[in-house]
């Protein structure tokens, strides 16, 4: 799956994938992280409804995204104007680029040019529709990277699991094989909920979401 796939879905508006409500399985699941308070790391945001919620809460948000036009969407609905300088990449056709107001801060670019050091510190991960967003050969780099990115932070991970025969992607199907292959020397993997999905992937195949806690093995 390449960038120019996700850039031409934002420009020509094809965000099917975008919660138009903030997604309840968040609500629902997010007591079981146990922490309160601290900055919550949210890889490939979009412009979701969920950031709004967990600032809500008294967290604050860091969080990457690969279309500028995403990121420039959620600080429009958030109502706030962000200062942005670019922190990596300056020769590139996309930089990275610091998005940052009010106990937020959004780097847009490649995720995978995003540095530990340029992210800072992240007590907690929201991953709600980043590894689904991914092909498997990605996801496995995907997971490495996220581990090293935020030093193993807890992370509520939500998934879709669906016969990947009946429709190509994206969002993937990420079964519970691949949650504890990926993770497992890292972190306890639980799963914390699994609902139907209504009316399935896209119509095509029936669905389940998952929503998985993933404690830091101690």
């Amino acid at each position: 799956m390449d960038a120019e796939f996700w850039h031409s879905k934002w420009e020509r508006g094809e965000i099917g994938f975008h919660n138009s409500e903030v997604n309840p399985l968040l609500t629902r699941n997010w007591p079981c992280m146990g922490h309160l308070g601290g900055t919550v790391f949210v890889p490939l945001c979009g412009k979701t409804l969920d950031i709004a919620w967990l600032l809500g809460q008294g967290y604050a948000i860091a969080g990457a995204e690969l279309s500028e036009k995403a990121v420039q969407a959620l600080f429009d609905e958030l109502g706030v104007a962000p200062d942005v300088t670019v922190v990596a990449d300056e020769a590139a056709d996309q930089p990275l680029k610091l998005w940052q107001a009010n106990g937020i801060r959004i780097f847009s670019g490649d995720i995978f040019k995003l540095t530990a050091d340029l992210l800072g510190p992240v007590d907690l991960v929201y991953d709600r529709a980043a590894m689904v967003a991914l092909p498997a050969a990605v996801r496995v780099e995907y997971a490495q990277h996220l581990v090293s990115l935020t030093g193993s932070a807890p992370q509520l991970l939500i998934c879709f699991e669906y016969d990947q025969s009946k429709m190509p992607g994206p969002p993937f199907s990420v079964e519970a094989d691949e949650v504890y292959q990926s993770y497992r020397a890292y972190y306890n993997p639980q799963l914390l909920e699994s609902v139907e999905v209504e009316g399935g992937m896209k119509g095509k195949t029936p669905a389940t979401e998952k929503v998985w806690l993933l404690d830091p093995v101690s």
